[in-house]
């Protein structure tokens, strides 16, 4: 072989890069060739770069000269999407199994809980609340006053104050005995701490449970006393305990909440601000991918996770911000039992506690209408 000739040198030299598979068959024809025609018009450089195609397949692997995965054809290079197929079907069936939910079967499993009665009652009770309202402003207009009004309104009027009434006692009814759960919570404290104190030294005594109760967090001492309040002024209210002292500690059940719901706000303000970076990141995380080019097609599983957390925080962000409405319409509430205004009283609070429930509502709704499609979900 004196010469070697290429009739499209200049589309083989770019197109053979694309084909390593066949590099070591090439290798040790061309060292032979090299080897037998020193005096040839033309040699060939056997470590090129850029070698020619040979029709021969190579006895040597892609796997065992390129470890494998690199080089892998398209269709053999599968070996992790079943994850991401898994992903999206558990999104799909997720999906599926939120549109198969009824509104009906969310109400009744949120009416099986005492939380959930109390927020429909409430609901119902200050729509009825803002009808009066509206009644009450109709009628004293000098149009409306002019008419005669009619008897069954009259009588409608009285059938809504008196359940309006009634409803507010069964809410009152309905959340008896909630300082249990604060209590439960420096019960258990205390048990801790006197196991601790137990197990370092038998000498050291134990500490009592007034320590216990004295150190215990502000949010969950004010609750245990806005507990005991709101129980002592329902005993007034069926009749078991006096008018009087129901009245006073109604007012102390007043300032216990109005205390608990800024401790509550401030809390709020702190989580959503953990929310808002973590957020932030992610979001960072994904434009950086963006200007490397890092596509979903060139690392999908990352690109997944960080569009599903992102997800979830946007949703976990929005659930937080709707219970930070809800405080400041329990703040605005219980700002006007406490420090006794009296301008608009009635208007203000009847559209704060009807805002506050529908916004206590939906988050109790949403909580189980997601119990139910994680329980369906497959």
């Amino acid at each position: 072989m004196s010469s070697i000739s290429f009739p499209h040198a200049a589309h083989d030299h770019t197109a053979s890069s694309s084909s390593p598979i066949h590099e070591d068959s090439y290798f040790n024809e061309s060292n032979a060739a090299f080897a037998t025609s020193s005096s040839s018009s033309f040699q060939m450089n056997p470590l090129s770069s850029h070698p020619p195609r040979t029709p021969r397949t190579s006895s040597v692997s892609s796997h065992q000269i390129y470890g494998g995965d690199i080089y892998t054809p398209k269709e053999e290079n599968i070996e992790d999407q079943p994850e991401y197929f898994t992903d999206d079907e558990e999104d799909k069936a997720q999906q599926e199994a939120r549109k198969r939910v009824r509104r009906e079967a969310v109400w009744r499993e949120m009416l099986k809980t005492s939380y959930g009665r109390d927020k429909a009652f409430k609901i119902i009770q200050y729509s009825m609340r803002l009808y009066l309202l509206f009644h009450t402003t109709l009628s004293s207009s000098r149009i409306i006053r002019l008419a005669q009004r009619p008897l069954w309104e009259k009588a409608l009027v009285k059938k809504f104050e008196t359940a309006i009434a009634h409803f507010s006692l069964t809410r009152k009814l309905l959340i008896l005995f909630n300082w249990l759960s604060p209590l439960d919570e420096i019960l258990a404290q205390h048990a801790e701490n006197q196991s601790l104190s137990a197990s370092r030294s038998s000498k050291q005594k134990a500490k009592p449970f007034l320590h216990t109760f004295l150190h215990a967090s502000p949010p969950t001492l004010l609750e245990l006393a806005n507990g005991l309040s709101d129980d002592v002024y329902t005993m007034s209210r069926i009749g078991l305990i006096g008018k009087r002292t129901g009245e006073r500690v109604a007012y102390w059940a007043d300032c216990c909440w109005f205390l608990s719901t800024l401790v509550n706000l401030v809390e709020n303000g702190v989580e959503r601000n953990m929310i808002v970076e973590q957020q932030k990141h992610v979001e960072s995380r994904l434009y950086d991918d963006s200007m490397l080019k890092a596509t979903a097609k060139s690392n999908p599983k990352a690109n997944m996770l960080d569009a599903k957390e992102l997800a979830r925080l946007q949703r976990q962000d929005h659930w937080i911000v709707m219970s930070r409405w809800k405080l400041i319409m329990d703040l605005i509430f219980v700002s006007y039992n406490v420090f006794n205004l009296k301008k608009a009283k009635s208007s203000i609070q009847t559209f704060t506690g009807l805002a506050a429930a529908i916004l206590s509502a939906a988050k109790a709704y949403e909580r189980h209408k997601t119990d139910i499609i994680k329980a369906n979900k497959y």
